[in-house]
């Protein structure tokens, strides 16, 4: 008896045209109130009076995430490398996919748990020191090095200068991107000894091959008067 009075009730509504209140767990379809399907589900066939809601779960790469009347799942999210991001929980058919920044990477575009968007930290310049380190959520900040001190970009303080006068060297002034270049201090009592003793070497060796020549000469000369008979004694 119940039945059929249910079945009154939604025949005399369907003709009024009145919508009735659908509950929490309920979807409205044309003008029926249908059980919904639960997260990781969507609706392969919506329900009739005397049929419930047939549900199905969702095909690989999509998800549904609340109760719902929907026809088809939504498409999980791709993190895109070129956007500075990468996975950070695969999607599930109940969640969808979470995406956080690449390594050496911020997020430019947060949402709940994860990141839709992110770039590079910023390199710290020549003459630059890393005043704060960047993380997943900030960039870096740099500072600039002032004084007699310098940095690569990549320190995270300036360093002072090299004292190369204290060392005893000869100083080559540096930057605040480079430090002091320290020379060996140059000694010209040596370096004009060693000039001396280069030019001593060389007249040296000159001198005997001049000398070797020459003797070499005589020698030739000698033996062709020996072999040589004179004109006067020839028969």
């Amino acid at each position: 008896m119940m039945k059929l009075e249910i079945i009154i009730l939604i025949i005399m509504i369907t003709v009024s045209g009145v919508s009735p209140a659908c509950g929490r767990a309920e979807y409205l379809i044309g003008q029926e109130c249908c059980p919904m399907c639960g997260p990781g589900y969507y609706v392969r066939r919506h329900c009739v009076v005397f049929r419930s809601t047939a549900c199905v779960q969702c095909p690989p790469s999509t998800y549904t995430d609340a109760p719902n009347g929907w026809d088809s799942c939504k498409p999980c999210t791709v993190c895109d490398w070129t956007a500075g991001l990468r996975v950070k929980r695969a999607c599930r058919s109940t969640s969808d996919t979470l995406c956080e920044p690449l390594e050496g990477h911020y997020c430019t575009d947060p949402i709940k748990d994860g990141c839709q968007g992110a770039v590079e930290h910023t390199k710290c310049s020549l003459g630059q020191y890393v005043n704060q380190t960047g993380t997943t959520s900030t960039d870096t900040v740099c500072g600039d090095c002032v004084g007699d001190t310098y940095s690569d970009g990549s320190f995270t303080s300036c360093r002072p200068h090299t004292r190369c006068e204290l060392i005893g060297l000869v100083v080559l002034e540096g930057s605040s991107s480079y430090d002091t270049d320290c020379g060996q201090r140059r000694n010209t009592g040596a370096i004009v000894t060693g000039i001396i003793a280069c030019v001593a070497v060389l007249a040296a060796t000159c001198g005997a091959v001049v000398f070797i020549c020459n003797r070499r000469k005589r020698t030739r000369a000698d033996q062709q008067d020996i072999g040589a008979v004179p004109e006067s004694r020839q028969p």
